[in-house]
């Protein structure tokens, strides 16, 4: 079997955008499924590899957003979701979790093959990331009951597209390593 990483995406979030007050319903609803995901990944030893907007501030680092979002008015959605000491971080500016971040690289040298998607925005983040891991080589799934949407008939057909054109898998999260 493939050597396997948990992906999670721009869940650490003030929520403090466009578009905030429609992604914040499903946010809701895939935070308790990312949390348990995250559970089973460390209880499995499966890396975890968080990467996150960096909202704009090029000298921020993975605490300083963490306490930033901590701080904010949905603390709730990002307490349940805190990296542990062994989760790694990486900083991205635009959509795809690989764009000009060294994710590629810190995936070679970990011997990942398999990525598991999971965060958010299922429409935008998470399809162009799947579509940058699909064209590197990396087997992917992505937990539909684990990622956020915004418009739900543009994830519904995200989800289509990552499946389709991409080769995802698309599951529930229990099916996952079971």
């Amino acid at each position: 079997m493939a050597k396997t990483a948990l992906i999670v995406i721009d869940m650490i979030n003030t929520y403090d955008h466009k578009d905030a007050d429609q992604l914040l319903p499903s946010a809701r609803a895939v935070v308790p499924v990312v949390a348990e995901l995250l559970r089973r990944a460390r209880e499995r030893d499966v890396p975890v590899i968080y990467v996150n907007d960096n909202f704009g501030q090029w000298r921020s680092h993975h605490g300083e957003l963490l306490d930033t979002a901590l701080a904010g008015p949905h603390a709730d959605l990002v307490e349940p979701l805190r990296p542990d000491d062994s989760s790694l971080f990486v900083v991205k500016a635009r959509h795809s979790v690989f764009f000009e971040t060294p994710l590629t690289y810190l995936l070679h040298q970990q011997g990942i093959e398999r990525l598991v998607l999971c965060g958010q925005v299922t429409e935008q983040c998470v399809l162009y990331s799947s579509l940058d891991a699909h064209i590197r080589h990396f087997d992917v799934v992505v937990p539909r009951d684990a990622v956020a949407h915004i418009h739900a008939d543009l994830a519904d057909a995200a989800l289509r597209m990552m499946e389709r054109n991409m080769g995802a898998r698309v599951c529930d999260s229990d099916e996952l390593w079971s």
